[in-house]
C-alpha cells in the first residue's frame, strides 16, 4: 500500500525500511530561515539539521522555508501537504538505496501569497540563522568583477519606495530594518551558494541593496551583520518521475518530491555566528578559520570540471555526466584541466590530498547510480563559467600557465550554444541570457571573436592572443571534426 509522508504516518513508513526521525517534531521550534528550498537544500543543509534533531540537539533550529518565487509554488503545495517532510534517497554506486524521512523543516512559507509573513518570520527574535540558496544567478553583480549592479532588473520592484519586498534581499532589509527599530540584535546571513566568498558576496551585496534605500540601514548591517563564508558539495540531480516511481515501487512511499543524490557529503563553514548556531561540527561539517582554500577548491575543481565535459559530452551525443565520464578519454582529460590548469592557481588547501581528491571527483561523476544530465550541468552556464573556469583562465594567462583545456572547455560552450548538435538536432539552451549568448554564438561563425567579446562574461580575455589563438582553435575543430575527433586530437 503506497504511503504519504506525515506526521500520521511515521510508523508505517519505518515499517516499509525507512528511517524516520527519531526526535517528536513537535518540540522543535524555528530558528533557521531559509530561503530556497530546492532539492541541494534539502539534500545538504536540512539533512545535516536532521542529523543533529536525532542526536537531541538543535531543537530551537528548526527550518522555516521559503519558497520565494511564483514558480516554487509546485514545491510549496508538495511540501505542506506532506507536513513538510520528505524522503531523502542516497544512491550508492552498487545500485543499493538508502532513504530517510527528513524532518528538520518547521513550516513553508509561500512568499508571493504572503510576503509579510516572511518578513515576520526572519524578524522574530527566535530567528539566529537566515540562510541562501539561491543559485550562483541570484545576487545582482558583474559576473566577472563581482560589483554590485544597481540597475540589475531583478530588484527594481524592491527599490520603489513603500515596495512589498519580493525578492531575498528585499525580504532579509525589511526584516533587518524591523529588528533594528525593535532593538532585536541581527541574524546572521549565511550563503550556501556556489560562489567564490559567497559570505563576502552576500555581504557587499545586501548591503548595497540597503544602501539604496537607507544608508543608515546599510550602516548598520555592515557594522552588525555577520557573513560566514561556506563551501558545499553534494551531487544532486533533478528530481525525476522515475525516482518518484523508484521510491514508491521499492519503498511504498508516494512522496511528492523526494530528493535523491549521492553520498558523499561536505560542509566547510567559518565559525562567525554571533547570534547562535548549531553544532554543525558534531555531524561531520567542518568549522574553520578560512574557508578560501576549500571553497577554490570546490569551484575550480568540481564545478569547473562539470562545465569542462558537459557541452564536449552532449556535442559527443550523451545525455548523463557517468556515461561520459566511464569513459577514458575523459576521465584523462579532466585529470589533466585540474591537474595541469586548476590546481597550479589554488592556494594550500589544510588537510586534503588534492591528487586523492581529483580521482574521487572523476569517480562521482561516473557513477551510474546517481545518474546526473548533462542538461542539469549545463544549465545557466553564463552564471557558472565566469565564476568557475574564467578565474583558471586569468591566473595561467597572468603566469604563463596552461590554458589549452580551458580554452577547450569555453570552445565547447559557445558551440553548444549554437543550439545544434552534431546530428543537426536541436539543443534546448537554458540561460538567464539565452537570446544574447545564442546570438553571440551564431555570430562567431562568421567572426570567431565575437562570442569572446561578451567581456562581461569573459573580462579582456579576448585580447589575450595566446588565449584567443587556443580557443578559436578548439573551435573550428569542434566545428569541422566535432567534438570526439577534437578530444582525441587534443589528448594526442
Amino acid at each position: 500500500m503506497a504511503v504519504q509522508p506525515s506526521t500520521q504516518t511515521l510508523q508505517q513508513i519505518a515499517e516499509a525500511g525507512v528511517a524516520v526521525p527519531d526526535y517528536d517534531r513537535s518540540g522543535v521550534t524555528t530558528g533557521i530561515v531559509h530561503i530556497g528550498v530546492g532539492g541541494f537544500f534539502r539534500a545538504h543543509q536540512a539533512m545535516y539539521l536532521d542529523r543533529l534533531l536525532n542526536q537531541g540537539e538543535a531543537l530551537d533550529f528548526g527550518i522555516c522555508g521559503v519558497a520565494a518565487l511564483p514558480h516554487d509554488r509546485r514545491i510549496f503545495d508538495a511540501m505542506t501537504s506532506q507536513d513538510c517532510l520528505y524522503t531523502l534517497v542516497l544512491k550508492h554506486p552498487d545500485g543499493r538505496l538508502e532513504p530517510r524521512l527528513i524532518g528538520s523543516m518547521t513550516q513553508m512559507l509561500f512568499a508571493p501569497d504572503d510576503p509579510s509573513a516572511v518578513v515576520a518570520r526572519m524578524a522574530d527574535p527566535a530567528t539566529r540563522i537566515v540562510s541562501l540558496t539561491i543559485t550562483e544567478g541570484g545576487y545582482p553583480v558583474d559576473q566577472v568583477t563581482g560589483k554590485f549592479q544597481a540597475d540589475h532588473p531583478s530588484i527594481q520592484a524592491d527599490l520603489v519606495p513603500g515596495a512589498t519586498p519580493r525578492t531575498a534581499f528585499g525580504f532579509i532589509v525589511a526584516a533587518l530594518a524591523a529588528r533594528r527599530v525593535a532593538g532585536v540584535n541581527p541574524f546572521t546571513v549565511q550563503s550556501c551558494d556556489n560562489l567564490p566568498g559567497n559570505g563576502d558576496v552576500a555581504r557587499s551585496t545586501l548591503v548595497s541593496f540597503a544602501r539604496l534605500i537607507d544608508s543608515d540601514l546599510a550602516d548598520w548591517i555592515e557594522r552588525t551583520v555577520a557573513f560566514p563564508n561556506a563551501m558545499v558539495d553534494r551531487i544532486t540531480p533533478m528530481t525525476t518521475d522515475d525516482d518518484r516511481a523508484l521510491l514508491l515501487e521499492t519503498f511504498g512511499v508516494d512522496d511528492a518530491w523526494p530528493v535523491f543524490c549521492e553520498p558523499f557529503t561536505q560542509w566547510v563553514i567559518e565559525d562567525h555566528f554571533p547570534a547562535g548556531r548549531p553544532r554543525w561540527e558534531d555531524v561531520g561539517a567542518q568549522m574553520v578559520d578560512d574557508v578560501l582554500p576549500y571553497e577554490l577548491m570546490k569551484l575550480r575543481l568540481l564545478n569547473a570540471s562539470h562545465q569542462a565535459f558537459a557541452y564536449l559530452g552532449h556535442l559527443d551525443g550523451h545525455r548523463y555526466a557517468h556515461e561520459v565520464c566511464q569513459q577514458p578519454i575523459y576521465r584523462d582529460f579532466l585529470l589533466r584541466y585540474m591537474e595541469r590548469e586548476a590546481t597550479p592557481t589554488l592556494p594550500e588547501v589544510p588537510g586534503v590530498d588534492l591528487d586523492a581528491y581529483r580521482h574521487e571527483l572523476v569517480d562521482r561523476f561516473a557513477s551510474p547510480a546517481v545518474r546526473d544530465t548533462l542538461a542539469r550541468l549545463a544549465t545557466e552556464t553564463s552564471d557558472r563559467i565566469p565564476k568557475f573556469l574564467v578565474p583558471v583562465i586569468r591566473a595561467n594567462v597572468l603566469s604563463g600557465g596552461e590554458i589549452e583545456a580551458s580554452a577547450l572547455v569555453v570552445a565547447s560552450w559557445a558551440r553548444y550554444a549554437e543550439g545544434t548538435d552534431e546530428q543537426g538536432e536541436p539543443i534546448e539552451v537554458v540561460d538567464n541570457d539565452r537570446d544574447r549568448v545564442m546570438a553571440a554564438a551564431a555570430a562567431s561563425k562568421d567572426d570567431p571573436l565575437e562570442f569572446l567579446r561578451m567581456r562581461d562574461y569573459f573580462g579582456d580575455l579576448v585580447d589575450d592572443p595566446r588565449f584567443v589563438e587556443a580557443y578559436t582553435r578548439h573551435l573550428s575543430s569542434l566545428r569541422t571534426t566535432g567534438a570526439r575527433a577534437t578530444l582525441e586530437a587534443f589528448m594526442a
